[in-house]
């Protein structure tokens, strides 16, 4: 009996080693797959070759904080990650292991390297001048969210860089499977706006803030990414500029609002809750309250996280809160 124990073991010990060997080289083939991989994308340079698929990525904008997050990864470390949480709202939150590189504007060089990367991703207009220095450390991916081209549909942009984002770590098929939830998303909002009978209402949108005490407005145009979320909910914008605006919006003050004096227009306007400048500096100015959308009590107040930019995520975020403030359920 001890000697058919002792087979019976010996045969089971053998079965342990031999799947335990076949698993090692499934592994092996992984690596060895992910390590042969090599893509070509296009960034604001022309054409880069990546090769492998990039697990600690570091991102010096907040666009690519929350496209990597849309796509379910967590960057290894992100710029001015305290500004990302206050202004930018995703389906998933940074986690805490995500590292701090320094401000959007001056990326710590040796933050970067402590993050370890195996890839960065900058923004043209921010990083050009330390280009160099990031490929120091990681190879290096550069969009130009704000470029001549890109400025004329920034949503499009957005929507463009995500794509790209998607390619580099290996995640198309999820990134199309985003962009066509967030479609279908947007013909469930707009018919809540329809339902509502508010289709084709007129608007204007504005992120206000202060500066040096002064109440400033960030009215949004025709190529922002706003008002191309809002013209998939069947809204109107209101609001426009002479020009193309190079960020999608004209900076201006209360006076400028005077234009627009209809009863009917709704005004959304975000603002953080320790800087709201229509309680504060335009509370009982008369320039703000004779307003004929403030007297109709078409007025809808936006939470300071509502993201005027990010990823396909955040879209989703910002249209179901223009709804839900302007459509009484």
């Amino acid at each position: 009996m001890r000697k058919w124990l002792t087979v019976i073991c010996a045969f089971s010990l053998l079965l342990v080693t031999a799947c335990s060997g076949n698993t090692d080289q499934i592994n092996t083939s992984k690596n060895e797959a992910s390590s042969e991989r090599t893509i070509t994308i296009k960034d604001a340079y022309g054409k880069q070759t990546i090769k492998g698929t990039p697990e600690n990525i570091v991102v010096l904008e907040w666009f690519y904080a929350a496209h990597l997050l849309t796509l379910g990864i967590q960057p290894a470390g992100v710029a001015d990650v305290d500004g990302f949480s206050k202004w930018v709202s995703t389906k998933t939150e940074l986690a805490e292991s995500v590292q701090d590189v320094g401000t959007r504007q001056e990326p710590n060089l040796e933050a970067i390297s402590r993050a370890n990367p195996d890839l960065i991703i900058a923004a043209k207009f921010r990083h050009e001048q330390i280009l160099d220095r990031l490929k120091d450390i990681a190879p290096v991916v550069t969009f130009a969210p704000y470029s001549k081209e890109a400025q004329k549909n920034l949503y499009q942009e957005m929507v463009n860089e995500f794509k790209t984002v998607s390619k580099i770590v290996d995640k198309e098929k999820e990134a199309e499977q985003e962009i066509a939830d967030l479609n279908q998303f947007y013909k469930k909002q707009k018919q809540r706006i329809k339902d509502a009978g508010l289709l084709g209402s007129k608007y204007i949108a504005c992120l206000a803030f202060s500066s040096q005490n002064s109440p400033i407005l960030r009215l949004y145009t025709d190529n922002s990414i706003v008002v191309q979320v809002m013209n998939r909910l069947g809204l109107k914008n209101a609001y426009h500029s002479d020009q193309v605006e190079q960020y999608g919006f004209t900076k201006a003050n209360v006076a400028a609002l005077q234009n627009y004096q209809e009863e009917d227009l709704h005004f959304f306007y975000i603002v953080q809750e320790d800087d709201n400048i229509f309680e504060n500096q335009l509370k009982g100015n008369p320039v703000w309250e004779n307003l004929s959308f403030v007297k109709a009590g078409n007025t809808h107040h936006l939470p300071g996280d509502t993201p005027v930019f990010g990823g396909i995520s955040s879209m989703k975020i910002l249209a179901e809160r223009i709804v839900d403030s302007i459509v009484k359920e």
